[in-house]
């Protein structure tokens, strides 16, 4: 079996609620954002910031609506306010739609997109 790593799910600009440097670690995503692209608690997530060049890698854990907060040491990377792209693969030997949504500057649900559209 080959297996290719293939994107899952993607939370088009995202605004950051909150940065925490104290906390343990992580990302807190609005949990029905999570749900919507099939986002699980202790996923391997991609933040990347859209208007600067800070990138990680953590994992997700569901939150209150709105919330996109940044735990631990990454909280030294983003500020509140910041845009950014909230991305899961998987590894699979089968194609996969990825799920992809947008989101306003308050985090709420706009609409879904194609996996690979561009933004009006």
């Amino acid at each position: 079996m080959r297996l290719s790593q293939l994107l899952k799910a993607k939370i088009h600009h995202a605004r950051i609620t909150y940065a925490n440097p104290d906390y343990v670690g992580s990302i807190e995503i609005d949990a029905g954002l999570m749900a919507k692209c099939g986002l699980r608690d202790g996923e391997l997530v991609h933040v990347w910031a859209v208007d600067h060049k800070s990138r990680i890698q953590t994992y997700c854990f569901a939150g209150p609506p709105g919330s996109i907060g940044i735990n631990g040491g990454a909280a030294h990377f983003f500020s509140a306010g910041d845009r950014v792209i909230i991305a899961a693969f998987d590894y699979t030997d089968e194609p996969i739609e990825p799920t992809v949504i947008l989101v306003d500057e308050r985090n709420r649900f706009v609409r879904e997109m194609g996996a690979f559209s561009v933004l009006p």
